[in-house]
């Protein structure tokens, strides 16, 4: 698929920069322990990097109301405190933010994240040589998706939606993406997205199965 090259491109983190599978689950794995929760299989956990810790916590338990915010406050603290660096970014990611960078592309990052935890995450390793634009959810998780890439457009200075294109692992992605009017590029090395088919059924005009894939859709 032939394409103009895209003036922005907006990251998610999990799953798609940073592989933070250890640091997540770790924290996940406390915070249901530390709640007097029933164990979850593996698979039920890896459900949890990613969505906003509330919306994963209910919909794993069935729970709502203001029990959720004290699970995620235990979570946050515990993720925070002793898990948050505890990720590696994927192989190829590097290369990728170098050569958009080296054409000239605007690069922001839209997570899920709270905002001081991806701006610490990010700086640890190093993505702030590419980009300062780094954007995550509010202490409440008030903001959705489209909210926060709608932040990064604005500080990108795109007057055009159609300008920039959001890289996620996720449904989340894409339905922000779509919400604000902009392109979307699915990747499946991620938590989200299990296949290529997946991708392309939310809406998307690329899909990636590496990180160095994605390069044939921006650059």
């Amino acid at each position: 698929m032939v394409m103009e090259k895209y003036k922005a491109v907006i990251f998610d983190v999990d799953g798609t920069i940073l592989n933070t599978t250890e640091g997540v689950l770790a924290a996940v794995k406390y915070t249901i322990d530390k709640m007097g929760f029933h164990p979850l299989d593996e698979a039920q956990l890896l459900t949890f990097i990613g969505p906003p810790i509330q919306d994963s916590f209910a919909k794993a338990y069935g729970l709502e109301g203001q029990i959720l915010q004290v699970i995620a406050a235990c979570f946050r603290d515990r993720y925070k405190d002793f898990e948050l660096l505890k990720a590696v970014p994927y192989e190829g990611i590097y290369e990728v933010f170098q050569a958009l960078s080296d054409n000239g592309v605007k690069l922001a990052v839209a997570t899920y994240k709270r905002q001081d935890y991806a701006e610490d995450i990010l700086r640890y390793f190093r993505f702030d040589r590419y980009t300062d634009i780094i954007y995550g959810a509010d202490h409440g998780n008030k903001l959705k998706k489209t909210d926060i890439i709608r932040k990064c457009l604005e500080s990108l200075g795109i007057n055009s939606s159609s300008q920039a294109v959001m890289v996620g692992d996720s449904e989340y992605d894409a339905l922000g993406a779509k919400e604000a009017g902009m392109d979307f590029i699915g990747v499946t090395y991620g938590f989200g997205f299990q296949s290529i088919p997946e991708v392309f059924s939310c809406y998307a005009v690329g899909a990636a199965k590496s990180p160095r894939e994605l390069l044939k859709f921006l650059v």
